[in-house]
């Protein structure tokens, strides 16, 4: 494991390259099916599920942030509703104000799957090794309920998979099979900070990423022989 505090990645092509030869030595012959979260994360899974030559697809997980404090999550809720609240935020955060940001999220999940996936349904899991990649974890809490829809899902195993993860992520990720991070710093504050470029993608940007791996055929399947 690799504790630096200095920058390790250039950009999350580097790091879905470096992570996706990692992940090659111990899941490429185990039928990998590679799940990628926009925005960010969907470019580092691009580059994994290459190395991997395995399937890919988009999962939407949304946070939901503190009231006052956006950057924070008390939880998040996949694309199938899954939702997952933080235990020490149920009693602090009051439950219609849960509500109302769950139906907040709930509409922006609704809108990346139209825009993201025109609104086509996740694959087949049953049996499957499931590799969910995010460009990063801090809190951990958008990937539970990810993880949670993928063992409704069927997968025999689901493995959560980052270049950079910090050092106190939610208990409840460690529902995964297991979590794979190529960098733990030592003084973590925020993912990007192992990345020389760490900005934010458009919506545009991560459909043309989509576009780029629907070439063979739409959907983000059977990346098996593409290149670049």
């Amino acid at each position: 494991m690799n504790r630096s505090n200095d920058i390790v990645f250039a950009d999350r092509r580097d790091a879905g390259e470096q992570l996706g030869r990692f992940l090659a030595h111990h899941y490429k012959h185990a039928d990998p099916l590679v799940l990628g979260v926009p925005r960010g994360g969907v470019e580092v899974a691009y580059h994994v599920a290459r190395h991997l030559k395995t399937d890919l697809t988009m999962v939407i997980s949304r946070k939901l942030p503190v009231p006052g404090h956006p950057e924070v999550g008390f939880g998040a809720i996949a694309e199938d509703l899954s939702v997952y609240v933080a235990p020490r935020y149920r009693e602090s955060l009051e439950p219609e104000k849960i509500g109302l940001i769950i139906d907040e999220q709930t509409d922006e999940v609704n809108r990346r799957i139209k825009a993201y996936k025109q609104g086509r349904a996740l694959p087949d899991m049953r049996g499957r090794t499931v590799i969910v990649v995010d460009d990063g974890i801090a809190t951990g809490v958008t990937l539970v309920p990810v993880v949670h829809m993928c063992r409704k899902r069927g997968a025999a195993r689901v493995i959560v998979a980052v270049p950079v993860a910090g050092n106190h992520y939610d208990a409840r990720l460690g529902d995964a099979d297991a979590v794979e991070a190529l960098v733990m710093p030592e003084w973590f504050y925020a993912v990007g900070q192992v990345y020389a470029s760490f900005r934010d993608l458009t919506d545009e940007e991560t459909q043309a990423i989509a576009a780029k791996g629907s070439l063979l055929k739409p959907g983000w399947e059977h990346v098996r022989s593409l290149q670049g």
